[in-house]
C-alpha cells in the first residue's frame, strides 16, 4: 500500500485522529509514523482541526474522598489503621453483607464522581453533487470533511483538495433542514480548515451543503449558485 499518497494518507490520519482506526490497522500505522513524513504531515493537520473541539468539554476530577475510598478498598487501610479482626470474624454472615453493602456504595460512589466518557465530534463528509453545473473540474469534484464538536457549538470544515475558486466568486457553507429551507452559516476557505461558531448546528438539520455564491456571499439567503458538494448526517 502506497503511504505517500496524499488521499490515503489523509484518511488514514483523519481515522488515526478520531480514534476509530483500531486493532491491528492502528498498531501498524503506529509503526509506520516514524518512517513516513506524509503520514505524520496529515496526522498534525488534523490534530490542529479536530482538537480544539474539545475545548467545549469541561474536564471533572474526582473527589479526595472517592480516591482514598479506591485506594482502601484495593489495598487495604493504611499501617495506622487499628488491626485487623481475627478472620473467623470477618467471616461471619453479617460481615459478608456489610462487606457488600460497602462494595456496593462505593461502586456507586465512584460511578457518580467520575464522569462518562466525553462525545466524540460528529464528522461528516460532504460528497461531490453530480447534478452541480459547474464548468471547474476541481470543483465538480469537491469534497469536504465536517467535524460539528460534542456541544453543537463549534463546526470545522476541511475541504479534501485544494480548490480553485475564480475571482468573484466565494464558497458558503449550509444547514439543510429535513423541510424548509436551508440556513447560511457562513463563507467557508477553498484551501484551508474553516471554523465556525454557531449556536445550535446540529438542531433541525439533515445535511451540510456547499455552494458556489458571489463575492461576498449569497445576496438573498439562499443558494443561488450550484451546490457542489452535499453531506447527510445520517
Amino acid at each position: 500500500m502506497d503511504y505517500s499518497r496524499p488521499h490515503l494518507a489523509d484518511r488514514l490520519a483523519c481515522e488515526y485522529v478520531l480514534g476509530t482506526l483500531r486493532g491491528a490497522a492502528r498498531r501498524r500505522f503506529d509503526a509506520l509514523l516514524p518512517a513516513h513524513p506524509t503520514l505524520r504531515r496529515a496526522v498534525a493537520a488534523w490534530q490542529e482541526t479536530l482538537l480544539p473541539l474539545a475545548g467545549s468539554i469541561a474536564p471533572v476530577t474526582p473527589s479526595a474522598r472517592v480516591w482514598q475510598a479506591i485506594e482502601a478498598r484495593l489495598f487495604g487501610p493504611s499501617p495506622s489503621a487499628a488491626a485487623p479482626a481475627p478472620w473467623w470474624q470477618r467471616l461471619l454472615p453479617w460481615r459478608v453483607a456489610a462487606g457488600l453493602a460497602s462494595t456496593a456504595a462505593l461502586a456507586l460512589a465512584v460511578a457518580l464522581a467520575v464522569p462518562p466518557p466525553p462525545t466524540a465530534p460528529v464528522l461528516v463528509v460532504l460528497m461531490p453533487n453530480a447534478n452541480a453545473s459547474v464548468t471547474s473540474a476541481q470543483l465538480s469534484q469537491a469534497r469536504f470533511v465536517a467535524s460539528v464538536s460534542a456541544d453543537g457549538r463549534g463546526l470545522v470544515l476541511r475541504p479534501l483538495d485544494t480548490l480553485s475558486v475564480d475571482a468573484g466568486r466565494a464558497l458558503e457553507l449550509w444547514a439543510v433542514p429535513a423541510q424548509g429551507a436551508p440556513r447560511s452559516l457562513g463563507l467557508v476557505a477553498s484551501d484551508r480548515s474553516t471554523r465556525l461558531l454557531r449556536d445550535s448546528l446540529l438542531q433541525n438539520t439533515a445535511a451540510f451543503a456547499v455552494s458556489v455564491e458571489p463575492e461576498g456571499g449569497s445576496p438573498s439567503g439562499a443558494p443561488t449558485g450550484p451546490i457542489i458538494s452535499v453531506g447527510s448526517l445520517s
